[in-house]
């Protein structure tokens, strides 16, 4: 992947010293199809056996962990946006401009729960999104992942599959809302290329693994704590019980075994994608073109680009808004890439100061 550089792009796991390593492994999130489930969420506290979070709602959204902590190693965002004033263009913080739709459009997945005709079961026409998978499925239609991009509304006009689009996911028998728009976000650990995480850690708990992801090692951790202001996303956290830092691992005991992490193999919709990190950047380039034929300008990638402040991620995403949206940094910088310039610079500063006093000093001997 190029030069082994502190600045340049490089393979982390053949520079951490493994000389056979296979191909770099990593996650291509698409929020574009993400349903909120939770799927991952409860795939990941299952294998990895992550302790509960306490079951506290937050009282304003069905986000019912709030963000990553130590014993939330996956995130799922809900994130209701409204519609921007004057529909052309996003003129609001946090609004959003509108995506083509068809005359009396309804997202995709209503489409398909409305041919199955399902009873809805719940209160005033809202099917759980888990629901309209089911319908889908009863339907014999092919849903998100291996759908074709866009599909014909019974009134005309293109419905994108598995879009947040402008409506609550499974809503039949009413109008489609379009005030606002649901964006919904998996997040996890990043897995850095520069992985500030690992140059602060003190014990050697934090290391490199073959795949090139970083996992922590609960029996090395002494609860330092600099690795959680050393992450510029804010991922590390300590358990409070403990001490100790935790954080998502990629499931690196399944990867040992040739599986796929938990979270990907439980995402219905396959907006948690696993494999080769080249070959998903590669698909995520497909994936957001294929979009903007589409008319979805908005999409774009996050994390995917070697060159950023932390060399690229191994866990990158697709966003349909700015980072700040989904609550991620727009510029992540890892604080210990600087260190070997920040010492040159203090280098040349003492240097200066010493010649400088001795100057002065020759100065007043004459």
């Amino acid at each position: 992947m190029g030069s082994n550089s502190l600045y340049g792009p490089l393979d982390p796991a053949p520079d951490a010293g493994y000389t056979d390593a296979p191909p770099r492994m990593g996650f291509f999130t698409d929020t574009s199809v993400c349903i909120g489930c939770k799927a991952c969420e409860v795939a990941c506290k299952t294998w990895n056996a992550v302790p509960d979070d306490g079951f506290d709602l937050l009282g304003h959204s069905y986000d019912n962990t709030g963000g990553l902590t130590a014993n939330s190693w996956r995130h799922v965002a809900f994130i209701e946006q409204p519609r921007s004033s004057s529909g052309a263009g996003t003129d609001v913080p946090g609004a959003f401009a509108g995506l083509p739709v068809g005359p009396s459009s309804v997202p995709a997945t209503n489409v398909v729960a409305a041919r199955a005709g399902a009873d809805t079961g719940t209160s005033p026409g809202i099917r759980p999104a888990v629901d309209a998978l089911a319908a889908a499925a009863t339907a014999g239609t092919e849903f998100l992942g291996t759908a074709p991009a866009t599909q014909a509304s019974p009134a005309g006009g293109a419905q994108f599959l598995g879009m947040p689009m402008t409506d609550l996911p499974g809503r039949v028998n009413e109008a489609p809302r379009t005030d606002f728009r649901w964006l919904m976000m998996s997040n996890v650990c990043k897995h850095c290329t520069h992985a500030g995480c690992l140059d602060v850690c003190p014990t050697g708990a934090l290391f490199r693994t073959e795949f090139g992801t970083v996992v922590v090692q609960e029996d090395i951790c002494n609860g330092c704590g600099y690795c959680i202001s050393a992450c510029p996303y804010g991922v590390i956290d300590r358990r409070e019980d403990d001490g100790r830092a935790w954080k998502c691992t990629l499931c690196y005991d399944r990867l040992g075994d040739g599986l796929e992490p938990a979270c990907a193999k439980a995402c219905p919709t396959e907006s948690i994608q696993f494999g080769e990190l080249s070959e998903l950047r590669e698909r995520a380039a497909r994936r957001v073109e294929t979009l903007h034929e589409n008319g979805v300008a908005e999409a774009r990638l996050y994390g995917n680009d070697p060159s950023d402040g932390v060399g690229g991620d191994g866990a990158f995403f697709l966003l349909l808004d700015e980072p700040e949206v989904y609550g991620l940094p727009p510029d992540p910088h890892v604080p210990t890439r600087d260190i070997v310039l920040m010492w040159k610079r203090a280098g040349l500063a003492a240097l200066t100061m010493a010649a400088t006093a001795v100057v002065a000093f020759a100065g007043r001997r004459q």
